[in-house]
């Protein structure tokens, strides 16, 4: 079975947060770094992997993406800060 990503990323510590989904984290981040598509994480930076889940069930990770997306702001910058407290960018880490 293919796994699944559930991913935020950070244009900075702190700053502007997209939530997302994906079956190949790698290339998706990729493609938000070098601009690959336009739209909301091109316009304002979000750039920074600083989260992610794995899954091995994809209904799964679409119903945690949609979780994630409707909770209040501090709770996803709490969650980030349990797994990355310095907002490190991750993307370094899972291209290894």
């Amino acid at each position: 079975m293919k796994e699944s990503y559930v991913y935020i990323l950070a244009s900075k510590y702190n700053g502007t947060l997209y939530i997302g989904m994906t079956s190949d984290l790698v290339k998706r981040v990729w493609e938000h770094k070098n601009k690959f598509v336009s739209g909301f994480t091109a316009q304002y930076n979000v750039t920074k992997l600083v989260y992610y889940e794995i899954f091995n069930d994809i209904q799964l990770a679409a119903a945690r993406e949609k979780r994630l997306k409707e909770w209040k702001r501090q709770w996803k910058i709490d969650l980030i800060q349990k797994m990355n407290p310095d907002w490190q960018d991750l993307y370094h880490n899972i291209i290894q």
